[in-house]
This record gives structure tokens, C-alpha cells and sequence, in this order.
């Protein structure tokens, strides 16, 4: 019998493949497939080669590298826009407590108190919320007499070249 052609068989789960022909195995009949162990044969041929193991974390080590530079850019720009919108709200929080008591707020903490907002937002590249350069209101003789304006402690550079403090 010439492997890969049908020939009528006595057996029905003979099949028409290019592979050799079923042999009898311990569980019955069995097709024998190329590059596999035959049945019972001591299995040497399992997992990787330490070749393998090199070229996938080397591989891995080459996308992490590539990928660090934009991840850092996207934290670093969601750092902007968190400090851009807690100024925002500092400010707007500071102009609606002039606009009620025609005065500006002795310091942060008095926003929080009387309502404004629940807490002092973090300076996110500082981290920390006593980090807040205030800039102060000043009377007719130029004494401070309240919050006008807050800016970033942090002493950065933004993307756009602009310093945080300047915000």
C-alpha cells in the first residue's frame, strides 16, 4: 500500500492522508503523526531551549524600552492638566468667596472651612498641598490682606517650555 492513496480498507477509520498509515497501538488503532513521539516512547522533547527563553525576554526588553519614553509623556502630561484644572478651581473657589464677602480668604484653609470646596487639592508634581505659592491681595498701603492668586511650588519645566510657576 502506497502512503497518501485511498485504498478500500477492511478497517473504517482508515483515512487518506500523506502521512504513513495507522499502526496498532496499545488503545487500538492510531494514526501516527510526524514530529510526535510514538505512542509510549519516552517524551525528551518538552518546553523551551534556553535560546528560546533568550531571544522572547530580549524581545521583551526591546518593547519595554520603547515604550517607556511615551509612557512617561503621557504621565507627565496628565500631570499638566490635573495641575491646570486644580488651579482653575482654586481660583474660581477664590473669586466666588470675594464675590460672597467682598474679601479675600486669609489663607487656603479658609476655603475649606466655610465651604467652598471639601479640601485643599495636592499639587500633583509636588504632591503635596502646603506646596502652594500664594500670591497675596494687597490694600491701598500695599499690606497683604488675603489670597488673590495661587500658583505651583514646583520649580519645572512644562512640555509647551513654560514654567509651572508661571501658571
Amino acid at each position: 500500500m502506497t502512503p497518501g492513496r485511498h485504498t478500500a480498507s477492511a478497517d473504517p477509520r482508515s483515512v487518506c492522508t500523506d502521512q504513513p498509515p495507522a499502526r496498532p497501538g496499545r488503545g487500538g488503532w492510531r494514526l501516527f503523526r510526524p514530529g510526535r513521539p510514538a505512542p509510549g516512547a519516552r517524551d525528551a522533547h518538552r518546553g523551551f531551549t534556553l535560546i528560546e527563553m533568550l531571544i522572547v525576554v530580549t524581545i521583551i526588553g526591546i518593547l519595554v524600552t520603547l515604550a517607556q519614553p511615551s509612557f512617561n509623556r503621557a504621565v507627565t502630561a496628565a500631570k499638566e492638566a490635573t495641575l491646570k484644572e486644580n488651579l482653575f478651581i482654586l481660583r474660581d473657589v477664590i473669586d466666588q468667596f470675594y464675590a460672597d464677602n467682598t474679601k479675600y480668604p486669609a489663607a487656603l484653609a479658609e476655603l475649606v472651612e466655610k465651604g467652598y470646596i471639601r479640601q485643599v487639592p495636592k499639587d500633583p508634581f509636588t504632591g503635596s498641598t502646603e506646596s502652594w505659592v500664594i500670591v497675596p491681595a494687597t490694600d491701598e498701603n500695599g499690606q497683604p490682606v488675603g489670597v488673590f492668586d495661587v500658583k505651583s511650588g514646583f520649580e519645572g519645566t512644562a512640555r509647551d517650555g513654560s514654567r509651572y510657576g508661571d501658571w
